[in-house]
């Protein structure tokens, strides 16, 4: 699958709100309302990818509700449930310089400004204060995302990131 056309996951589909079709999101957006930007998603079950349109959305409480175009009962919303939803990578906004969604960062070699690698970025953490790779190898590392600090360079093109980082820690 080509950069432009991987798949993003966005949430997952987690309940049924009321009888005419609609679901209930869990967002991995932030903030969580911005997935109702996105259209159309790409719905993960049953082993396979479908697409669908969503035709509103809105806020609800502390979650999300959707209406989908291919949904229109409340039987037909609970085959949803469990589902994930992506979006194609081309779908987001392009970034700023030194500006990287963390799915661009996952899966990328991780050196050491000896040349000493220390695996690939398994995923990230959010701490509050900044972002954390974690960083799997022959031992996990954590190594936060501070640039220039700890991150020297980030090459998409390469597939790596340089760090300033002791291989002991």
């Amino acid at each position: 699958m080509s950069d432009q056309s991987r798949r993003i996951i966005v949430g997952r589909i987690n309940g049924i709100y009321g009888v005419r079709g609609w679901v209930k999101v869990y967002s991995y957006t932030r903030p969580i309302k911005n997935i109702l930007a996105y259209s159309p998603w790409q719905l993960y079950q049953h082993q396979q990818w479908q697409t669908v349109n969503v035709c509103e959305g809105k806020p609800h409480g502390k979650g999300i509700i959707v209406r989908l175009e291919t949904c229109q009962t409340r039987e037909q919303a609970a085959l949803l449930l469990g589902s994930k939803i992506a979006i194609s990578r081309d779908q987001l906004p392009p970034t700023e310089d030194d500006e990287y969604y963390w799915s661009d960062l996952v899966g990328l070699k991780v050196i050491n400004q000896d040349g000493i690698e220390f695996g690939t970025v398994d995923y990230l953490i959010e701490t509050g204060s900044n972002d954390v790779l974690v960083v799997k190898g022959e031992t996990e590392r954590l190594i936060p995302f501070l640039i220039p600090q700890f991150i020297i360079q980030v090459d998409l093109q390469q597939q790596q990131i340089l760090v300033d980082w002791d291989p002991a820690f």
